[in-house]
């Protein structure tokens, strides 16, 4: 039987009535799925149709009651699928894998199992170091999923949830541009006779190439600004059209905000936080009732004025100017980031569990070991050990020393 028919058997092409196999295996993985608590989080990692394709290859999975009602997926539907479905976040932290969205909260350290494996976002300006000396204390394997590479050195969680939230982020520019929402009162690109919306982008990565194929499609001015001239050029070939393009310069990026209706931050960190290129004192300059949307909060952010905002409260004004700074964006469409995220997970967990499990998968993989910062009681990202002043270990040699 070919790889696509084994796929097309264990998926919707055959009929629900057929007999589901169960591959059994002693590398069978427990895998957690619990209820998001923190920042108006609407995503799961894992959608039914995935859950049911990891139960039929001899895995087991545990959904928390209402984990995927906002991302539009039914418990009924994880049942069918063959998850357990747990009544409690204890039940759920029960699992030695535990898949989720936002980092561990005070509430969920209560239940997590010394020893377990986390997969998460990491965040990393939210967090001061108890909570790394906690993730210690529990001997947790965490992984900060921005951080896990793809065996061609690709991020892929980064680039599906930057596809989306460049996509996004020119609707969201629309909605607090217009006197809805008290903002200019223009609309986001351009019609006969009137000039065309202004929009400045911070960076040429993911996040822009899709947020400048969606406002060019809205007849919008666009400029783009990167510290890197090959990234530059890649975007224009992306985007298969001729647009503003600029390495950062001060003077040159200076009169492009203070022009913009628009200004969007989508410039992530090699390591770390994310490099600060609009000033205080640029923002002031802005045409009163403008918009940034900082992208890259998560990380710190581009502006000087940026401060995390959530989804229930995501703007804020600063010198006459909508500040919006809300982390996850992509929460905003959760059933789409949802199968993101899943198309992402399955093939990863489905590895890991002919691997032999996680430690095996890090052995054999290193582009994976990436994504981890902290392993069995040890910090192993040397920025967090020394932004913290925390010991650090080499994973690398950590592993050696294991097999």
């Amino acid at each position: 039987m070919t790889g696509f028919e084994e796929l097309a058997k264990q998926t919707a092409l055959y009929p629900k009535e057929a007999p589901m196999a169960v591959r059994t295996s002693r590398n069978s993985l427990l895998i957690g799925l619990p209820k998001e608590v923190s920042l108006q989080e609407n995503r799961i990692a894992l959608t039914p149709e995935a859950v049911a394709i990891l139960v039929r290859n001899g895995h087991n999975v545990i959904v928390e009651q209402g984990a995927g009602e906002k991302a539009k997926f039914t418990d009924s539907e994880y049942s069918e699928a063959g998850a357990q479905i747990a009544y409690s976040p204890k039940e759920v932290y029960e699992a030695n894998l535990i898949l989720k969205i936002e980092p561990l909260v005070d509430a969920e350290f209560e239940h997590v199992r010394s020893g377990s494996t986390v997969i998460s976002a990491l965040n990393l300006p939210t967090h001061e170091r108890k909570y790394f000396e906690r993730i210690n204390e529990k001997n947790i394997t965490a992984f900060g999923y921005e951080f896990i590479e793809d065996q061609a050195g690709n991020m892929p969680i980064i680039r599906s949830m930057s596809e989306i939230a460049g996509s996004t982020v020119m609707l969201i520019a629309a909605e607090y541009l217009s006197n809805a929402d008290n903002g200019r009162g223009i609309i986001l690109g351009g019609i006969t006779g009137v000039p065309p919306t202004k929009v400045v982008l911070l960076g040429a990565g993911t996040v822009a190439e899709y947020a400048v194929r969606t406002a060019l499609g809205m007849g919008a001015d666009i400029k783009v600004f990167d510290r890197h001239l090959y990234k530059l050029q890649r975007l224009k070939y992306a985007v298969g059209q001729h647009i503003y393009t600029s390495i950062i310069d001060s003077d040159t990026l200076t009169e492009a905000v203070q022009r913009a209706d628009v200004v969007i931050g989508a410039m992530r960190a090699d390591d770390g936080l994310s490099p600060v290129v609009v000033t205080e004192e640029m923002v002031g300059r802005m045409k009163p009732d403008s918009v940034i949307i900082d992208v890259s909060i998560d990380q710190g952010g581009n502006f000087e004025t940026s401060r995390m905002t959530t989804h229930k409260q995501p703007t804020f004004r600063h010198m006459g100017v909508i500040h919006y700074c809300v982390p996850n964006i992509a929460a905003r469409v959760a059933y789409t980031a949802s199968m993101a995220l899943s198309n992402v997970f399955l093939p990863f967990l489905l590895e890991t569990g002919t691997t032999g499990g996680i430690e095996q998968m890090l052995y054999a993989n290193r582009w994976f070991m990436k994504g981890v910062y902290a392993h069995r009681g040890t910090l192993t990202n040397l920025y967090i050990a020394r932004k913290f002043n925390m010991r650090f270990k080499d994973l690398q040699l950590l592993l050696a020393a294991r097999f």
